[in-house]
């Protein structure tokens, strides 16, 4: 077998895959004594198992159980929330007076006529014809680059 013959079987064997790589997953019979899947239905016996979970008692807002044991938070302390104790980001507040600048004026204007087309394209027709991604990525770029350095300072 030449080098040849050697890179001739790996392109055939690249090129066409085989008939079975296609074919959909095989799927069970279907049941028509079950609700179909993804679907809000119960059966039968899932709302007998359901009356009777409601009818138990107890409080219903709380789902599951809390298990026995010594863990981590179980000293009846309230649990602290980190987001509470955080300070808002100020990249996104320098990035949007940066936007606002004079600065990113040019790119600001372009994205602002696109978005008054695309929804004017919306309102008339039910669907625009165009995106303005490219105009948004154009001031997303110019306020960080206007940004960056006013953050790095803040942040020293």
């Amino acid at each position: 077998m030449g080098i040849t013959d050697f890179f001739s079987d790996v392109w055939e064997t690249f090129s066409h895959p085989s008939a079975d790589a296609d074919a959909p997953p095989v799927q069970g019979g279907s049941s028509t004594q079950s609700p179909a899947s993804g679907t809000d239905e119960e059966s039968a016996a899932e709302a007998e198992v359901n009356k009777k979970d409601a009818t138990k008692g107890g409080d219903s807002s709380e789902q599951g159980h809390k298990p026995q044991g010594s863990m981590k938070g179980d000293d009846d302390e309230p649990e602290e929330d980190e987001e509470e104790e955080e300070e808002p980001d100020p990249k996104e507040k320098l990035e949007k007076e940066c936007a606002d600048s004079s600065e990113c004026h040019g790119p600001k204007h372009h994205y602002d006529e696109c978005a008054q087309r695309v929804t004017g394209q919306i309102e008339s027709d039910g669907k625009a014809k165009e995106d303005c991604v490219e105009e948004f990525f154009h001031l997303a770029h110019c306020a960080s680059q206007c940004a960056a350095p006013k953050l790095f300072a803040q942040l020293k």
